[in-house]
């Protein structure tokens, strides 16, 4: 994978924490320097493990799929993108219950909850064949990156409300779908 893809994959698994950091900064109001580190930090750890942890999954299943890899591959990436447009283009209404509590135990399960979706990019990184140190470059990419957009995101919460994080979710997930579709056209043009 290149830097460029690499970069891009990490951008888009973070949309997710950044959109939901965002609103939660909307939520609380004025927000500590600490409160935003802590919730980056546990997007970060949660967004670098889940993709590695697909990785494992997709690693033992390999042989048995490696026929239509590319298909799924491509499938995972479109329908975690599509999902990312529909919770995206959800009602405010729907979504603002999401970020009214602060409790560690409710960060941790949205940051679970949003993490989902990586699981499914390192399954089909998996597929696609990629190595431990690949894998381990990607993993840490997104939880880098998620790292940064949640901690960022809870910061400017209050600034920019919830729309620009829609609009984030949206264009990552358009993303996801793109690169989906260049891993099934690679394949067929092979």
């Amino acid at each position: 994978m290149s830097p460029f893809s690499v970069l891009l994959l990490a951008m888009s698994m973070s949309a997710d924490a950044f959109a939901v950091s965002v609103g939660r900064g909307t939520k609380l109001g004025g927000t500590r320097a600490s409160e935003a580190l802590r919730t980056g930090l546990v997007f970060g750890i949660v967004e670098a493990a889940t993709p590695f942890l697909g990785w494992l999954a997709g690693v033992a299943a390999a042989d048995w799929v490696s026929h239509f890899d590319h298909w799924l591959a491509f499938g995972l990436l479109a329908l975690v993108g599509l999902h990312m447009i529909h919770g995206a283009c959800t009602s405010a209404e729907e979504s603002t219950g999401r970020f009214a509590n602060t409790s560690f135990v409710v960060l941790l399960a949205t940051a679970v909850g949003t993490s989902i979706d990586a699981m499914a990019v390192g399954l089909s990184l998996a597929f696609l064949g990629m190595s431990l140190n690949g894998i381990i470059v990607v993993s840490l990419a997104i939880g880098a990156a998620s790292f940064g957009l949640a901690t960022a995101g809870l910061m400017l919460g209050k600034a920019v409300g919830n729309q620009f994080g829609k609009f984030a979710e949206i264009l990552a997930g358009l993303v996801l779908c793109a690169l989906g579709l260049a891993i099934l056209l690679e394949h067929m043009t092979a």
